[in-house]
C-alpha cells in the first residue's frame, strides 16, 4: 500500500481497491472504503498512524465486501463513525445480505467467503452527516445505492462506477445490478469537472473520457451477444454457459454467482427495453430475441 496525496487535504492508498484519506482538520482523517478484508483495514490503520492521524470517520461507496472488509477492525480500534447511504448501510449491517442477493437463497458455506462476505459493522445515515468539505451523489448502477464523494481539492472518488481497461480486457464482464442505471451513471460522469478521478480498481487519472467509453462499449457488446445467442430459445444456464465460453472464462462459485447475477440484470434490461422475451415451457423459463 502507498500513500499519495493529491490535494491540500486529499490523499489516497493506492491498493486493489484505492481506500481515499480526507483531513477533516490537523489530526483527523475521514476514509473513503477501507478495502477488502480486515488485513487490508490494519494495514490502513498502520498508514493512518504514522502520520500522526485519527480516524474519525469511513465513508463507504457501496457494500460489496472489497470496499468494507476493513471496517470492523478499524472501527473497533478507533470507535470512528462509519457513513453509508440507503440499501449500503444495510447491507454493510448486514452483510449476509451480499452473498443471499447474489446467489437468490441462502449462501451455501463455499459462498460465504471474504470476496462475498465482509464483517457486519455499526453504520449510520450518510444524509446530513457528511463532514464539511466532501460532497456525496449517487452513481447507481453497479450496486443499489453506490455513491462517489468529491471533495474540496476537486478530487472525485468514484467507486465501481467504471472499470479499467485491464479489467475489461482481461475478464469481459463486470458486475452489474442495474444495466439502465449504470448507463446512465457514465451519461453523468461525462458532465464531472474535476481536478483528478479516482475509480476504485483503476488508476487515478486527470480524464475519464476514454473509460467511460470503455466501459460503455463493452456493455453494448454483451448485450448484442446476448441477442444474437437468443435467436432460438434458451435457458440462462445456456446463456451463461455460452458467455463464459465465448469469453474464455473460467467457472468457479465466485464467478457463478457474480457473472450469473450480471447476466440476468442484462436480461432484465432486454426484456424491458422490449428487445428480449420468456417464456414458459415444459417447466422451464426460456428466452429469445424479439
Amino acid at each position: 500500500m502507498e500513500l499519495i496525496k493529491v490535494g491540500e487535504k486529499t490523499y489516497y492508498i493506492k491498493n486493489p481497491t484505492n481506500i481515499g484519506i480526507y483531513k477533516v482538520d490537523s489530526e483527523n482523517v475521514y476514509l473513503i472504503d477501507t478495502g477488502n478484508d480486515k488485513e487490508a483495514g490494519k494495514k490502513i490503520l498502520k498508514i493512518v498512524n504514522e502520520q500522526g492521524w485519527k480516524v474519525k470517520g469511513i465513508i463507504s461507496t457501496h457494500s460489496n465486501a472489497d470496499h468494507i472488509g476493513g471496517n470492523k477492525v478499524i472501527q473497533e480500534r478507533t470507535n470512528c463513525e462509519i457513513l453509508a447511504l440507503g440499501i449500503e448501510k444495510c447491507i454493510t449491517e448486514f452483510p449476509i445480505l451480499e452473498p443471499s442477493f447474489l446467489y437468490g437463497g441462502y449462501p451455501f458455506k463455499d459462498l460465504q467467503n471474504k470476496f462475498l462476505l465482509a464483517k457486519e459493522s455499526k453504520v449510520i445515515d450518510i444524509q446530513n452527516n457528511l463532514p464539511e468539505g466532501l460532497e456525496y451523489f449517487t452513481v447507481r448502477g453497479h450496486f443499489f445505492d453506490m455513491i462517489a464523494i468529491k471533495t474540496s481539492d476537486n478530487v472525485y472518488f468514484l467507486g465501481d462506477s467504471l472499470f479499467s481497461e485491464e479489467t475489461i480486457q482481461k475478464y469481459h464482464l463486470f458486475f452489474i445490478y442495474d444495466v439502465k442505471e449504470y448507463l446512465n451513471t457514465l451519461e453523468q460522469l461525462k458532465n464531472l469537472q474535476g481536478a483528478l478521478y479516482i475509480p476504485s480498481h483503476c488508476e487515478a487519472t486527470t480524464d475519464i473520457t476514454k473509460l467511460i467509453e470503455l466501459n460503455k462499449n463493452k456493455i453494448e457488446e454483451i448485450c448484442n451477444k446476448i441477442l444474437d445467442y437468443c435467436k432460438n430459445e434458451v435457458t440462462f444456464e445456456q446463456i451463461l454457459k455460452y458467455i463464459f465460453d465465448e469469453y474464455n472464462l473460467g467457472m468457479n462459485t465466485n464467478q457463478y454467482v457474480l457473472i450469473g447475477s450480471t447476466i440476468k440484470s442484462y436480461l432484465s434490461y432486454l426484456c424491458d427495453d422490449n428487445k428480449i422475451k420468456y417464456e414458459f415451457k415444459e417447466n422451464k423459463m426460456l428466452w429469445q430475441t424479439i
